[in-house]
């Protein structure tokens, strides 16, 4: 029973904590809560099974034990709860309060295994030492330990003082119980030849209901656990994503964006306030705008990904808060800044976009590859397409930032949906590589009925966009083609000449400033 169980529980709990929305994600409580489930509901979870077992066991030993005793005589057993029944009330108690701890002190368990994270992490290594920051790192980790340990140690001396308490007290009942069959058997109550066999049978049963106890309170303080574990999961069931309605279209012709407002939790300014604009098939759109503006949330957006608080997405006519969720998000490729370095092979890191990394279509991997330029960074891999892509691992390579952002450009195109998001795709790039990406991206695309929306700090980029919308404070304040914009001479034309002015050199600017 034990794996089964062990596979159901973790199976069902990765997949509903894996697919809460993302606003859920950003929560740190629900942070705190998920990993305190994982670390210790799960693991619980997979030994109770076991406990129950004994606790079964345990019991029907005791049972036996008791119908002697109360043969012998039913005053026996009162008396024989009095020497153990304390001792089990000391260790629910001690159970109870470790229970409390740890969930008022998880916050700080997880950022201990953060910094271990960092201290042991590959990717962190070199800038580590480079910036000697290991001292800081371990001074951190020590001082949280140290706090740590403290509490271990308050509730240690408070067990311990509990079973102090409970074992005095359930001495006294012992005293009590053979001081009653002392009696009994003075009194005549207990035949004489039967007061060996009472001794042996009490010694027996509080030997058993001893063991019960003990059972008993690993299995009350595991089922806490598990409770807490269920308490979780229950929770982010209601934190799913919509699983009913309509199924998003596998081709759309337009999508509308009208008056969306979103403010993020315990914020006071919105991220978006009042944006609408639309987007057609073959369309490509560039969002630029400060750090901030609500580019990156607008797109978010789009994706499904945060629903709007006020105002509506339209694909078609029809509002996405009408569709399955999980459809709307098959329907839209994401490659962003810094996008997820799967530790698996490079085939397996293209085709993760389309919900498998064992199933692929070679030609529609070469060709993502080639347009993003991933296919030279396969072919310099020593087994190209299964070479695994960590260096975690025996065998494993690893990439620059360049390289992964080229690997992450093919994943979104071989996902081939018609709403392509790009939220800084290249800016690990080298110059080459960043053209030739926006080359396929811009006018050489895989799909042509393919909306692309593009977000980009470098406007030179931009330029070649069929529109261009202009955030500031989560609004859209201009838009148009470059021209267009050039020619108006607002923020968009006054950035994009001062990004302009930095790659021109300083002969050419004082010469410029000499006529």
């Amino acid at each position: 029973m034990t794996p089964k169980i062990r596979t159901a529980l973790e199976c069902e709990f990765l997949s509903l904590t894996a697919h809460v929305r993302l606003e859920a994600v950003e929560d740190a409580d629900w942070h705190d809560e998920v990993h305190r489930a994982n670390d210790r509901g799960l693991f619980y979870a997979r030994m109770i099974v076991g406990q129950v077992v004994s606790l079964a066991s345990a019991a029907l030993g005791l049972i036996g034990t008791a119908g002697v005793l109360s043969i012998l005589h039913p005053a026996l057993l009162p008396l024989l709860l009095l020497s153990v029944l304390p001792v089990g009330a000391a260790a629910v108690h001690s159970a109870r309060a470790r229970f409390h701890s740890f969930k008022r002190w998880n916050a700080l368990q997880r950022r201990v295994r953060v910094f271990s994270w960092l201290l042991l992490d590959v990717d962190a290594a070199a800038e580590l030492r480079s910036d000697t920051a290991q001292d800081a790192l371990l001074d951190e980790h020590r001082r949280l330990t140290v706090r740590i340990a403290e509490e271990d140690t308050r509730l240690g001396v408070n067990a311990a003082l509990i079973n102090l308490a409970g074992r005095a007290v359930g001495g006294v009942g012992t005293g009590i119980t053979y001081a009653a069959l002392a009696a009994m058997l003075i009194a005549g109550w207990l035949p004489l030849a039967a007061g060996a066999g009472a001794v042996l049978a009490i010694q027996s049963g509080r030997s058993s209901l001893t063991q019960l106890i003990e059972i008993a309170h690993l299995v009350y303080e595991h089922a806490l656990w598990v409770d807490d574990l269920l308490a979780v999961q229950e929770s982010s069931r209601r934190l799913l994503p919509r699983a009913a309605g309509a199924r998003a279209p596998e081709k759309v012709r337009e999508i509308t964006v009208q008056d969306v407002h979103f403010t993020y939790p315990g914020k006071d300014t919105p991220a978006l306030d009042g944006v609408s604009f639309t987007l057609r098939a073959g369309e490509t759109v560039a969002f630029v705008g400060l750090n901030g503006s609500g580019k990156s949330t607008c797109a978010k957006v789009l994706a499904g990904l945060y629903e709007p608080q006020k105002g509506s997405v339209s694909w078609d006519g029809i509002d996405v808060r009408q569709m399955d969720a999980k459809s709307v998000h098959r329907q839209v490729a994401c490659v962003l800044q810094d996008p997820v370095r799967f530790p698996f092979s490079a085939l397996s890191n293209i085709t993760a976009g389309t919900g498998t990394l064992t199933e692929a279509e070679p030609q529609r991997a070469m060709a993502a590859a080639r347009a993003s330029g991933a296919d030279g960074v396969i072919a310099t891999l020593p087994a190209q397409w299964t070479t695994l892509l960590s260096k975690r691992f025996k065998g494993g390579q690893q990439l620059s930032g360049g390289q992964w952002a080229k690997i992450a450009v093919a994943r979104g195109l071989y996902k081939a949906a018609p709403l392509l998001l790009l939220d800084e795709p290249t800016a690990s790039m080298d110059p080459p590589s960043e053209h030739a990406v926006y080359e396929a991206v811009l006018r050489g695309r895989l799909r042509t009925d393919q909306i692309t929306v593009l977000i980009s700090h470098r406007l030179a980029s931009v330029v070649e966009c069929d529109r261009i919308l202009v955030f500031d404070s989560g609004r859209i304040v201009e838009s148009g083609s470059h021209e267009e914009l050039m020619r108006r001479g607002g923020d968009y034309a006054a950035m994009f000449t001062l990004q302009a002015s930095g790659y021109r050199s300083s002969t050419a600017t004082a010469e410029e400033a000499g006529r």
